[in-house]
């Protein structure tokens, strides 16, 4: 659904945009689950999980938006990293006009990473779900 990146406002709204995504598309959506610890200790979450009914197949869902440029992005690189020691596979699901566009193209450069207005049909595809025709 484009123009729903306007429709955020902080990294919290995100969270909830993309569980309330989820669950329209029939999958079930956690938000803040553990997931193990830090190297350094620390517990880690993730920020959402989305689990589909049928297959149980899960995706754990890092929420980032910045709405004014700061240094939130710095943290970008070590998030990227951070998913491939989850026990499930992740994304990063990004939004707002802070970010510059250096980190946008290593978000996209990734693959592990998706925009918040292209969510939507990229949760399909992962998923399996029925692909709606443009």
């Amino acid at each position: 659904m484009p123009g729903r990146a306007t429709a955020v406002s902080s990294g919290d709204a995100l969270c909830k945009e993309i569980a309330k995504l989820g669950q329209s598309l029939g999958l079930i959506a956690r938000e803040q689950c553990k997931c193990g610890r830090r190297i350094w200790g620390a517990e880690c979450f993730i920020d959402g999980v989305l689990t589909h009914r049928e297959s149980r197949r899960r995706l754990g869902v890092e929420c980032k938006y910045q709405g004014t440029k700061g240094s939130a992005e710095e943290k970008i690189p070590a998030i990227i990293q951070d998913i491939g020691a989850w026990p499930i596979p992740g994304i990063v699901v990004f939004a707002g006009v802070g970010f510059s566009a250096n980190i946008t193209s290593f978000l996209v450069a990734s693959g592990r990473a998706v925009e918040l207005d292209d969510v939507e049909s990229w949760l399909r595809l992962f998923f399996g779900l029925d692909i709606e025709e443009s």
